[in-house]
């Protein structure tokens, strides 16, 4: 049996963070484990409170279950505070140096849709210093702009901002999400390679429908699965953006404002 471990926020409409995770985890045939590292008070149309967790009591969830046993992954998304972030970081000093190294798949999620903050603005620095420890980062572009402080209006711009993600922050690779610019969704997939960065465009299709909750938070822990089933990364971002959207174009309404994704169940690799 494969382990995915989520170090993320709860979402009590279970359309976003944590219990997405759990949800796209046991789809692809993963046990999902969790940290949880914030409680929000929140519905389909927004973000009414976010309460991070005592940090002492992520970084002591941390330490008890990887004492316990190593996941074969691990996805981390909403963190709340500046303590959180760098007791996330110092928990994740229990993993094996390896190799092979537990695959971390880091969602930087800095505000909810209807703009509240999810991570407050001075943890953004250690929150880039957590990101030295991604196998890969998933940003969206606004994501992407505040972090690296690149104008992601443009490919070039994007370009850039992946580049700074792998070569500045240290990330092995990053997905730039592009989602948020009109037309076609198209993401750039960059990877460090020794001493340079090979970049791949993916075009996906703009599926509509109207507004759908958590789909970030479903392609990276979706990402999250596939590695802890031994699928390499390409490969693994490639499956996940199939699956989120077959969830998309299966979405129901749910609440006053949003859609929520239907998660097809994933056939488990041979050997996985």
């Amino acid at each position: 049996m494969r382990v995915a471990l989520s170090i993320a926020g709860s979402d009590p409409t279970g359309g976003a963070g944590i219990q997405a995770d759990l949800q796209v985890f046991r789809a692809h045939g993963v046990h999902g484990a969790a940290v949880i590292s914030a409680l929000t008070v929140q519905s389909t149309s927004r973000v009414h409170a976010v309460l991070p967790v005592f940090p002492s009591v992520v970084l002591e969830q941390l330490r008890v279950l990887l004492a316990d046993f190593v996941p074969d992954a691990i996805k981390i998304g909403a963190l709340g505070s500046d303590d959180v972030v760098r007791n996330v970081t110092l928990g994740l000093g229990r993993l094996p140096v390896g190799p092979p190294r537990v695959p971390i798949v880091i969602d930087p999620v800095l505000a909810a849709s209807d703009g509240t903050a999810l991570l407050e603005r001075r943890a953004w620095a250690a929150l880039s210093d957590l990101i030295g420890l991604a196998t890969l980062v998933t940003p969206n572009l606004d994501e992407a702009a505040a972090l690296t402080g690149c104008d992601t209006s443009s490919d070039e711009g994007v370009q850039a901002a992946a580049t700074a993600f792998v070569s500045e922050f240290r990330a092995e690779a990053a997905l730039v999400k592009g989602g948020h610019r009109d037309g076609p969704p198209r993401d750039l997939l960059a990877v460090r390679e020794g001493a340079t960065v090979s970049f791949t465009w993916l075009d996906g299709e703009r599926i509509g429908g109207g507004p759908v909750h958590g789909t970030g938070c479903a392609l990276s822990s979706a990402i999250t699965a596939q590695l802890a089933l031994g699928v390499a990364l390409h490969d693994a971002v490639e499956r996940a953006r199939r699956f989120v959207a077959v969830a998309l174009r299966h979405a129901e309404a749910r609440g006053k404002l949003a859609r929520f994704l239907c998660y097809p169940d994933v056939p488990t690799p041979s050997g996985g």
